[in-house]
């Protein structure tokens, strides 16, 4: 396959993912993530400026997106960890459930034609910006944690959202531990710590499963993992990143949330767009 990638073609592609780089950091240093959400947007329409076939292509997205997010979900949670704030045996409970949700999800991907990935990102990513413009944290379903059999339901459902979408699914499980009355900073610490077990397994299962479509996938891509894509998305990200961090200090709260918000809603109608226009 190298042999038949013309000079040209290799500057394009780093040229191209270089760029997304830079967008995702403004992007997540602005609004505060840096996870799916973002990634799997910039390199969707990276990926399609590339000529990547239809058939291939939201899978190549989510599978290098958890690729991408795994530096940032083991910081997230060492910085967690050494705070206190981490909720350890909501993790262990949630960990298996969590694994066998991305395996579910992997093999699911392995199988389904893009637009079906599509449609379940269109849907987690707009609740998660709906949430995000109601701004409410205070909607509850009870004052504790539910049992071990719901808590395991809720651990391979955010495996399975995780793996199909490409996010590192700290976004749910934080909703989660909100409806339960937990408070927002163990909320958010405990979802770093699901943070770190869910992405590696799932790169893991799209490498795997891509690896049959190998022809159909762009330069130095193991399975549905673009290497380039991760090497020059991540490093370029956490640099640029702190950029839009500093505009975002110059904005409320809320007004984060509306943009956060806004913003995911944009990329859901992107999305909805792409399936109803094939």
């Amino acid at each position: 396959m190298l042999s038949s990638v013309s000079a040209s073609e290799i500057a394009m592609l780093l040229a191209a993912l270089l760029a997304g780089g830079v967008l995702t950091g403004l992007i997540a240093g602005m609004l505060g993530v840096g996870g799916g959400g973002v990634i799997v947007p910039v390199l969707y329409e990276v990926f399609g400026a590339l000529g990547v076939d239809e058939s291939v292509r939201m899978q190549l997205c989510v599978g290098t997106s958890l690729a991408i997010i795994i530096p940032t979900a083991f910081t997230s949670h060492r910085a967690h960890m050494a705070k206190g704030a981490v909720l350890p045996g909501v993790v262990r409970t949630w960990r298996l459930p969590a694994i066998a949700g991305i395996i579910t999800g992997s093999a699911i991907a392995a199988v389904v034609e893009g637009w079906v990935l599509q449609a379940a990102f269109v849907a987690i990513i707009s609740l998660l910006g709906t949430k995000s413009l109601i701004g409410r944290n205070d909607i509850m379903i009870a004052d504790h944690l539910p049992g071990a059999t719901t808590m395991r339901i809720y651990g391979f459902f955010l495996g399975l959202a995780s793996s199909l979408v490409g996010i590192s699914g700290g976004g749910i499980a934080t909703n989660i531990l909100l409806l339960y009355g937990v408070p927002i900073h163990a909320a958010v610490a405990t979802s770093a710590g699901i943070g770190i077990i869910i992405p590696i397994p799932g790169v893991i299962g799209y490498a795997v499963a891509g690896w049959p479509h190998i022809s159909e996938l762009p330069l130095l891509s193991v399975g549905y993992v673009s290497v380039i894509g991760f090497l020059c998305i991540a490093p370029v990200a956490a640099v640029v990143a702190p950029f839009g961090a500093r505009f975002a200090h110059r904005l409320s709260r809320r007004q984060l949330e509306v943009g956060f918000g806004s913003f995911l809603l944009l990329i859901a109608a992107r999305f909805l767009y792409a399936i109803i226009h094939g």
